[in-house]
């Protein structure tokens, strides 16, 4: 009778999360999400800092990379906070929803550095 019998393990190969780019670099496009652009934004940028939307699984290392990526500046100094999600109710209907938490960068640049949003 072999109710609990000994189940034979079978061995799987770790498959890399990230893909792989020519010259052994990994592609971090999924990190920037977009440019964050508000008023706090814009009075931030006077200190020569960038605020954006970042994945909620970046952490600042993988960040300051994707920037360099993209932008071809590497930052000075990369600051992550993480944004709650809030309930939000229709004026109109009444009814209730909620608005989706996310997180955000302030990536600070050098000086003399910068970058164009548009």
């Amino acid at each position: 009778m072999a109710l609990f019998g000994k189940k034979q393990k079978t061995e799987t190969k770790a498959v890399a999360s990230a893909t792989v780019v020519g010259g052994g670099k990994r592609d971090l496009s999924w990190v920037l999400i977009k440019p964050r652009i508000t008023e706090k934004s814009t009075d931030v940028g006077q200190v020569r800092a960038y605020v954006f939307n970042v994945a909620n699984s970046a952490n600042k290392r993988e960040i300051a990379q994707a920037f360099a990526q993209v932008y071809k500046v590497f930052p000075a100094k990369v600051r992550v906070t993480a944004i709650r999600s809030k309930v939000v109710r229709n004026a109109r209907t009444g009814k209730s929803g909620i608005k989706p938490g996310g997180k955000k960068a302030y990536i600070y640049l050098k000086e003399g550095d910068s970058i164009n949003l548009v």
